[in-house]
């Protein structure tokens, strides 16, 4: 069994210090062999903010990364920095592509930037962006849960979160399921849930899921939510087994200092 562990919007610079050292222990306790990070790294894209992001993975001794920028990690204030050097402070710690795949024996994870230094807040998928992709998920391994992250969600499940949604992400979930794609991981809004894919509208073609984080460790929990990251574990099928992946919730609670399981969901796929 392998084991991924997708933490988002940790926004340092809020972080409060029980809830990041209950997932140091959460990590030497799962021994994950990826970290997927889907963004908002910073609160406000501030070096000190990076560092101490950039101290926490390294504490978590999770081997293999893959790290995305989101919006809060482009200058707000530093208008200069925002128009001339974006990625400049992220790509200092967390570099040096804003955009790269992992690959081991059992993930095939294809990272993409969502995020626009025009866009406050919203992000969007080029058409370009949108066949490098699926490209890319073409190499992919009968044996490998073929991941595709951003850091806006791909699909919602509340009405009023439509407007926080990817832009152009309906012709890329249609795309990216067809060259096999299984999990979209995102965060953004501090809502984690899990979304099948294959019976929204427009539904993709093929068994594909829309898996979403919360916040990791900041102070910004919304929507009568906690802290939370996911944990998803894959075994590859042997012949005959059906493709199966499960994706494990763990929220902290603060009573007990420590996150534990709150959720686990077994996702069927193509």
């Amino acid at each position: 069994m392998s084991v991924l562990l997708h933490i988002s919007d940790t926004h340092f610079g809020t972080e409060q210090l029980p809830v990041v050292a209950a997932l140091e222990a959460l990590a030497r306790e799962r021994l994950p062999d990826v970290l997927v990070f889907s963004g908002d790294i910073t609160q406000r894209a501030q070096p000190a903010e990076f560092a101490a992001a950039r101290r926490l993975c390294d504490r978590l001794g999770i081997r293999r990364m893959l790290a995305l920028p989101g919006n809060h990690d482009i200058p707000l204030l530093d208008l200069f920095a925002r128009a001339t050097r974006p990625y400049h402070r992220y790509l200092a710690q967390f570099g040096p592509r804003l955009e790269s795949t992992l690959v081991t024996d059992d993930f095939f994870v294809v990272g993409v930037n969502t995020t626009r230094a025009a866009r406050h807040k919203n992000g969007e998928v080029s058409a370009d962006q949108v066949r490098r992709v699926a490209r890319e998920l073409q190499a992919a391994r009968p044996r490998q849960l073929r991941i595709v992250v951003t850091h806006q969600p791909a699909a919602v499940v509340r009405a009023e979160d439509e407007h926080d949604r990817l832009r152009g992400a309906d012709e890329a979930l249609q795309a990216w399921s067809r060259a096999g794609a299984d999990l979209v991981l995102g965060g953004h809004i501090h809502l984690p849930y899990v979304l099948d894919l294959a019976t929204a509208s427009p539904p993709t073609p093929r068994p594909m899921w829309c898996v979403q984080a919360g916040t990791a460790v900041s102070s910004r929990v919304r929507h009568g939510t906690c802290n939370s990251v996911n944990v998803i574990h894959w075994r590859a099928p042997v012949a005959g087994e059906a493709r199966r992946c499960v994706v494990e919730r763990c929220d902290y609670r603060p009573e007990a200092g420590w996150f534990e399981t709150a959720e686990t969901r077994t996702l069927g796929l193509g």
